[in-house]
């Protein structure tokens, strides 16, 4: 796996959403960063159309993907931090916690671990995950963040949590690499990887190349929040089905796995003699998360269209409901996800 920089965090601030801002503008004066393309300060619809903060910035003819590819510091970064930072809350309540106890017996288990856990975060973004999970974890950890996005990355290494759940120190450094070409060298020494909303972004092939490299390495891996193809909203609209279908559709472009990723994930782990652990982790929506859902409906609906621009008029119709209602707090939607624990063969070949 290539890398282009590693920085040692050397200034972090309070786990929590509300510190990634605070502590990455501690550090302007020394870094500038790309407003992200298309988005324009009022939220509204930016030159190619996308929204600030409600989620992937795509150029013409790119996937929205995280994928880890080595780019020059003056690329636009793909994900607006606002909209990762919105999210958070959601995702830490979220995520399985029933996979942490299997999790954490497996690493209580590993060789070496007196000298503390090393974790690989993946598309790591503003580092929710390591915020999220690092505190419940006992014993020293150091989590290295994987990101194509240098400016993510800052928020990430700025915002790093730092104690584990007995108190014991966490550090953090932070890469630039391709998560396409993760091998077992590049995970050398690793106790655990994790993702968070990753998988349903890759092909089959990226997958593949995930699960040889954690098989190769022999750690395990927590994957969270991948989208499974199901939404729900209440009230109900005749209209909700077409939206979902064609959305879904548009997570499928270009190889992405989309909905069925944590299927082949199962597959594609169980393959390399992994014992694959799957347990549900949707987002559930209502009136004190108006702001994230109007978001994520805008989001929602704009994919479908590109997808289906025969939806157009019928979709601005619904959107435009969907927001009055969010907005009035008469709104509630469910987006499904799956978290997924690969915990790897044993030394020694049991399962």
């Amino acid at each position: 796996m290539s890398r282009t920089t590693t920085t040692t965090n050397g200034f972090p601030a309070q786990p929590g959403p509300s510190a990634v801002p605070d502590a990455a503008a501690k550090a302007a004066t020394t870094m500038t960063h790309p407003a992200p393309q298309g988005a324009s300060a009022a939220g509204e619809p930016g030159p190619s159309g996308a929204i600030a903060g409600a989620g992937p910035v795509v150029r013409p003819g790119e996937r929205a993907t995280v994928r880890l590819r080595d780019a020059g510091t003056d690329e636009a970064p793909r994900y607006a931090p606002e909209w990762l930072q919105l999210r958070e809350g959601a995702d830490g309540a979220a995520r399985a916690l029933d996979l942490l106890d299997p999790l954490r017996i497996r690493l209580a288990d590993l060789p070496g671990r007196a000298g503390g856990l090393v974790v690989h975060d993946l598309g790591c973004g503003t580092g929710s995950m390591g915020r999220w999970l690092a505190p419940r974890l006992d014993g020293a950890q150091h989590w290295i963040l994987h990101d194509r996005d240098p400016y993510l990355l800052h928020f990430a290494a700025a915002a790093s949590p730092h104690a584990a759940a007995d108190g014991s120190r966490v550090t953090v450094e932070t890469r630039r690499a391709d998560v396409a070409r993760l091998t077992p060298d590049a995970l050398a020494g690793a106790s655990l990887v994790t993702a968070s909303a990753l998988l349903d972004v890759l092909t089959r092939e990226e997958v593949e190349a995930l699960a040889d490299a954690c098989a190769g390495a022999g750690c395990p891996a927590l994957l969270t929040l991948s989208v499974v193809g199901r939404v729900e909203l209440a009230p109900a609209d005749p209209l909700d089905a077409e939206i979902a279908e064609a959305f879904n559709a548009h997570q499928r472009r270009t190889g992405m796995l989309g909905p069925d990723a944590v299927t082949v994930a199962c597959e594609v782990f169980g393959e390399r003699g992994a014992t694959v652990r799957v347990t549900p982790s949707p987002w559930r929506l209502g009136p004190d998360d108006a702001e994230l859902t109007a978001q994520w409906l805008r989001g929602w609906v704009g994919a479908a269209v590109e997808q289906r621009p025969g939806l157009r008029e019928r979709a601005d119709r619904y959107l435009e409901g969907r927001l009055a209602a969010c907005a009035s707090g008469d709104l509630r939607v469910t987006v499904h996800h799956s978290d997924l624990l690969a915990l790897p063969r044993p030394t020694g070949g049991s399962s």
